[in-house]
């Protein structure tokens, strides 16, 4: 995907965020839920003007930080390797973030749908793309597994982003199998194998690097 189709496209999902509040705004409640605990159930409100506005507002700012990322990076020739991937991933950020303005309008409005469910596919699809991302990242400052030794190796980023890809891809289904449990097991889940794999990825980075300074 090139740069400037990601970015009209991040701006056309950005105009719908917005038009899907306009539509809705007459039958939001004031204040509107915005939050749900791990079951499921609204623990978070706030008033109906940033309910539908905020998520719109963080929207449009995300893809001119995501842009100006490869710009300022000093491996920046590094990210164009891999910068068709990585407007991907950039547009479907985007896209994550207008589906969960989505879910939570449609909440408001009365269609009580069970939004914890309802994320797990998103996120699965989210660790998936991740995975993909990780797997053609070449050494930079921004983006990937970013330790300092992992920055000073090709060798220690290569096979540190190479198991990376799996676990994330490993975290992506698992997420999507939470889609039919729902509730604290769709949050363990998804959360425990990202957490696990992180820390793991941090030693095993860490290991490498020892093996080849020896």
């Amino acid at each position: 995907m090139s740069t400037r189709l990601t970015l009209v496209l991040s701006l056309v999902s950005v105009l719908l965020a917005l038009s899907l509040s306009l539509v809705f705004w007459p039958r939001l409640p004031d204040p509107m839920a915005s939050h749900w605990n791990a079951a499921g159930e609204v623990d978070g409100y706030m008033p109906r003007f940033w309910g539908v506005a905020l998520m719109p507002l963080v929207t449009l700012a995300m893809p001119g930080l995501f842009l100006l990322v490869p710009q300022i990076d000093p491996l920046r020739s590094n990210i164009q390797a891999f910068r068709p991937i990585y407007n991907l991933f950039i547009f479907f950020v985007i896209l994550f973030l207008l589906y969960v303005h989505l879910l939570t309008l449609l909440w408001n409005v009365g269609y009580r749908l069970a939004i914890d469910r309802a994320l797990m596919p998103a996120l699965g699809l989210l660790f998936l793309l991740i995975a993909y991302l990780l797997r053609h990242a070449r050494r930079n400052w921004f983006i990937g597994i970013r330790m300092s030794w992992t920055l000073s190796s090709d060798r220690v980023w290569e096979q540190t982003h190479r198991l990376g890809a799996v676990l994330f891809a490993l975290c992506g289904l698992l997420s999507l199998l939470g889609a039919f449990f729902g509730g604290p097991s769709a949050l363990f889940l998804t959360l425990t194998p990202l957490l696990l794999s992180t820390m793991f990825l941090i030693v095993y980075s860490w290991w490498l690097y020892r093996q080849q300074e020896q």
